[in-house]
């Protein structure tokens, strides 16, 4: 069985405060993209192919993973994918399993890719083994993985709120729009990024989103993180702007960055310049 792990944006992010528990409350719209990677489940029996490919193998348990592609950091204990398997466990006994992972997304890249990654493996696995498990139930599993792994379980436009794992549906639809969505080459931890910003009220309610005409976003709407993280790193501002000459509607950074994007009224021409970032252009 094979599923396409797609990324996300966040359209506006507020850092609202501090929370007792060491996280941060946030205000932010999540919105699906179809920038995707691929991964696969299979029973162990079938026989691998592509030995000469293979980027990391762990095991852990009934549970196999192999990855290929871009290097994924850590071991079998931070892998997302091994971690849904093992609580999956907790409820079902599962066969052994090979999961295979071709790591296409960026990495720290504010895309959310990892954590579609855990919520596809957990659809994947439910599926192919036919597991009854309800909306609500694997939600609740994926919240344990990630604030926005349960996000990706249904996969439409959410307003997120508190530390990012309580969400909303809203009415916003960009269908027919395109997007640009540009990587610098520039990993940003969390913990660095959370460490520029001062948390404060959000001054737009951004469950209003659908109401505001796309073409005055730029007003209203931002990141928080941007204000800390472009003046260390300037490319981040060059490429937004740039965004915006190629036409944008409106450009963000997303998530806690680096990944820049924009929202175009046509498709956009890719700059020469930017051939050898990750990048992807299509339609939402």
């Amino acid at each position: 069985m094979v599923v396409f792990p797609n990324v996300k944006i966040n359209i506006g992010l507020s850092i609202t405060g501090k929370r007792p528990d060491g996280y941060h409350n946030i205000e932010s719209v999540m919105y699906p993209v179809g920038w995707c990677e691929s991964l696969e489940l299979v029973d162990r029996s079938v026989a691998n192919t592509n030995d000469s490919m293979i980027q990391s193998r762990v095991e852990s348990g009934k549970v196999r993973f192999t990855s290929y592609g871009i290097p994924i950091p850590g071991d079998a204990s931070t892998n997302l994918c091994i971690r849904v398997f093992h609580l999956l466990e907790e409820w079902f006994n599962l066969p052994t399993v090979d999961i295979h992972l071709l790591k296409t997304l960026p990495i720290g890249a504010g895309l959310g890719g990892g954590s579609a990654d855990a919520a596809f493996c957990l659809r994947a696995l439910k599926d192919y083994f036919e597991l009854k498990i309800s909306d609500h139930e694997a939600k609740r599993l994926l919240a344990v993985i990630g604030s926005d792994c349960p996000f990706f379980w249904e996969n439409k436009p959410v307003f997120s709120f508190g530390r990012g794992d309580e969400m909303r549906p809203i009415g916003l639809d960009l269908s027919g729009k395109w997007i640009m969505l540009v990587y610098p080459d520039l990993a940003i931890s969390t913990k660095e990024a959370y460490a520029g910003v001062e948390p404060k009220a959000s001054s737009f309610d951004l469950q209003m989103l659908q109401s505001v005409p796309i073409e005055a976003w730029k007003e209203v709407v931002f990141n928080d993180f941007e204000k800390s993280l472009f003046p260390t790193y300037r490319i981040l501002e060059t490429v937004k702007n740039e965004i915006y000459e190629l036409g944008a509607l409106y450009a963000s950074m997303t998530g806690s960055g680096s990944t820049l994007y924009g929202i175009f009224d046509t498709r956009p021409e890719l700059p020469e310049t930017w051939i050898e970032y990750p990048h992807w252009v299509g339609k939402l």
